[in-house]
């Protein structure tokens, strides 16, 4: 699944401030190249299009936040979200990077974001004499508290541009951890794994009168041959 598509439904689609979580599909280190699949004409299908490529790469060639605003991000999405052993948390997950690319690939969203940093700081200056980033982090919980929740009454639209502002860098920063590679394996994420299965229990099997034939459960459940693709043959019986 490609982050950029989803995001551009979860974020937007439900309003500005929507937040949702979205994880990437796993690649099968067997299957087909991006790049093959262009070749082969399923750009449409899989991957990313010849159009997508172009524009993150011309995305990740740009650069939107300065310095202090990245090292504000990055402060304020460990604040959000606590790193945590032994996988980490949003540094370790390149989330500031990831906010940093929505940033480009969503215009709209810009003015609400430098917004939002531009009033973490004047707010910490005129409360403690601090940047955001330089104050303590009960300062910046303290902070942060009086803009971390709002009336669910009232449209997000119409709440203050700071309570816009956290709940859109909320969603940004749960979405981009638990779409890389260190929130999936913190969430223990395995994706679909085969089972064992040595077939139906011998009590329940003596509990109806019945059993398996002996030929049969040695071609079917053997453990040993699990990884093998089943033959048949003309008349329909298992080979192997």
């Amino acid at each position: 699944m490609d982050r950029r598509k989803s995001l551009q439904t979860i974020i937007l689609g439900a309003g500005a401030g929507a937040t949702g979580l979205v994880f990437t599909g796993c690649k099968n280190d067997k299957g087909p190249t991006v790049e093959e699949n262009i070749a082969f004409g399923a750009e449409k299908f899989f991957g990313r299009t010849r159009e997508e490529l172009k524009l993150i790469e011309e995305l990740n060639a740009e650069q939107f936040f300065n310095a202090h605003e990245m090292e504000t991000i990055a402060v304020l999405s460990t604040v959000i979200l606590p790193p945590k052993e032994p996988h980490g948390g949003p540094i370790e997950a390149e989330v500031p990077e990831f906010i940093e690319f929505i940033a480009k690939d969503f215009p709209e969203m810009q003015n609400m974001l430098l917004g939002g940093l531009m009033w973490l700081d004047h707010k910490c200056n005129t409360l403690y004499g601090l940047e955001f980033k330089s104050a303590a982090i009960e300062q910046q919980k303290q902070l942060l508290d009086t803009i971390a929740f709002h009336d669910l009454e009232v449209p997000l639209e119409k709440q203050p541009m700071e309570i816009q502002f956290f709940h859109i860098m909320r969603g940004l920063t749960v979405t981009g951890y638990y779409t890389s590679k260190v929130g999936i394996a913190d969430l223990g994420y395995k994706g679909n794994m085969p089972n064992v299965w040595d077939g139906v229990p011998e009590d329940v099997l003596e509990q109806h009168g019945v059993a398996y034939d002996p030929e049969w459960i040695a071609k079917c459940v053997d453990q040993s041959k699990r990884d093998i693709i089943a033959e048949w043959d003309e008349h329909g019986n298992l080979l192997t």
